[in-house]
C-alpha cells in the first residue's frame, strides 16, 4: 500500500521506495531490460567517510521532508537552492541511506560542463591508439567501440534500474547559460541515444559499457538507454542566477534558509554530542552574526569541534571562534572588527 511520507529524514535505513506508487501517466517509462540495484550497506550512498558521515547526520526540515516526497512521487528534480553550507548537497546523500538507493551519483558542474560531460566519455585517440597496438602485436583488434566509451554520472542514472538511482548535479547555477536547457529534453523523457553505438548497432546491436562509479559493465541494445525508475535528481543552486521558466517548471523547487537556534543544536548534537553551555554560546554569536552577513553551518561546527577538543584556555576561544567564522561575503565585513564578536 502506498505510504506518505517514503523518505522519512530519520536516517534510518528501509526499504519504504518499494511502496512508492505509480508514477503519473505523463511520467511513466519503460525501458529495458530491467537493471537490479546496487550493491548497497547503510553508508554505500556516500563515497568517502566525509559523505558517509553527512548522509547519517543530516537533519532535514519539514518542508525538506515533504519536496523530498514531492519530487520522488512526480518523478520531477527537486532544484534546492540556499546560501553555501546549508545543506544542499547532503541532503541527496540522506535520502539515498535512509531508502537504500546505493552510491550517489555526482556531477560537479563548472562553467565549462557539457550536457555530454554528463552523459557519457568518448576516447577515439585511445581506440585508435589500441588497434595500432594490436596490429603491431599481431593480436585480436583491441579497437572495440565499447572498450572506450564510459556513461558519466547522468548517463548512468537513466539506465532501467528497478529502483531510482540518485543523482547530485552540484552547482547548476555555475553553468554555462545553455546547460539548463539542454536538460530540459534529457530529464523531460528520461533517455538519450549514443551516436556512436547507433552507427555500429548494424554490426553489433548490444554493447557492454562502462557505467560511472564502478567497474561493472551494463548492457546497451541499438545505441538508446531508457529509465525505467525515474532517477532522483537533485541540482543544486547557491542562488547566484536566474533559470529559464520552461526549466523551473519541470523541477520541484527546495528553498533552504539559515538553520534557527533549535535546528542549529539538532546539527550540533548530530554531529558532536549534547552541546555544552560553551557550544550554546557560539550558537548564539553564531546566529547573531549570521543576522549581518553570510556564514555558513560547517564554520559553527569547525568553532565548536576545535574549542571543545584542543583544550583551548578560556580566555583565547573567543579569538580562535571568530577566526574560524569569518563572514563569507563582503556584505559582512563592517562587523569584523575585535568587538563584534
Amino acid at each position: 500500500m502506498p505510504q506518505w511520507p517514503v523518505y522519512t529524514g530519520t536516517a534510518e535505513p528501509h526499504d519504504g521506495i518499494d511502496a512508492l506508487p505509480a508514477p503519473p501517466p505523463w511520467r511513466a517509462f519503460d525501458g529495458g531490460p530491467v537493471l537490479p540495484p546496487p550493491a548497497d550497506t547503510d553508508d554505500r550512498s556516500a563515497t568517502s567517510p566525509d559523505r558517509a558521515h553527512r548522509a547519517r547526520t543530516y537533519r532535514p526540515t519539514e518542508q525538506s521532508v515533504h519536496l523530498v516526497n514531492a519530487a520522488l512521487y512526480l518523478r520531477r528534480p527537486l532544484l534546492v537552492t540556499g546560501p553555501p553550507g546549508s545543506g544542499k548537497s547532503s541532503l541527496a546523500y540522506a535520502v539515498a541511506r535512509e531508502l537504500r538507493l546505493g552510491p550517489v551519483l555526482r556531477w560537479n558542474v563548472t562553467s565549462r560542463s557539457t550536457l555530454a560531460d554528463g552523459l557519457y566519455q568518448y576516447d577515439p585517440l585511445s581506440r585508435l591508439y589500441a588497434a595500432g597496438r594490436a596490429a603491431a602485436q599481431d593480436l585480436p583488434s583491441g579497437g572495440e567501440l565499447q572498450d572506450h566509451l564510459r556513461l558519466g554520472p547522468l548517463g548512468t542514472s537513466l539506465l532501467p534500474y528497478r529502483r531510482p538511482r540518485v543523482l547530485l548535479i552540484d552547482e547548476i547555477d555555475k553553468s554555462d547559460l545553455d546547460l539548463p536547457n539542454d536538460l530540459l529534453n534529457i530529464l523531460e523523457e528520461g533517455q538519450y541515444e549514443i551516436p556512436e553505438l547507433l552507427r555500429a548497432a548494424r554490426s553489433a546491436p548490444t554493447a557492454e559499457v562502462m557505467a560511472d562509479g564502478t567497474d561493472d559493465r551494463v548492457t546497451i541494445a541499438g545505441g538508446r538507454v531508457r529509465c525505467r525508475a525515474f532517477p532522483f535528481v537533485v541540482l543544486t543552486s547557491n542562488g547566484e542566477r536566474e533559470f529559464p521558466p520552461a526549466f523551473l517548471r519541470r523541477c520541484v523547487p527546495l528553498q533552504l534558509r539559515q538553520p534557527d537556534e533549535e535546528q542549529l543544536e539538532a546539527i550540533v548534537r548530530a554531529h558532536l554530542g549534547e552541546p555544552d553551555a560553551y557550544a550554546r554560546t557560539l550558537i548564539t554569536r553564531f546566529l547573531e552574526r549570521a543576522s549581518g552577513g553570510e556564514l555558513a553551518t560547517d564554520q559553527l561546527l569547525n568553532a565548536i569541534y576545535l574549542t571543545g577538543a584542543a583544550g583551548i584556555e578560556a580566555s583565547s576561544r573567543d579569538d580562535l571562534a571568530e577566526q574560524l567564522m569569518p563572514y563569507l561575503s563582503h556584505l559582512g565585513q563592517s562587523a569584523q572588527d575585535p568587538d563584534a564578536f
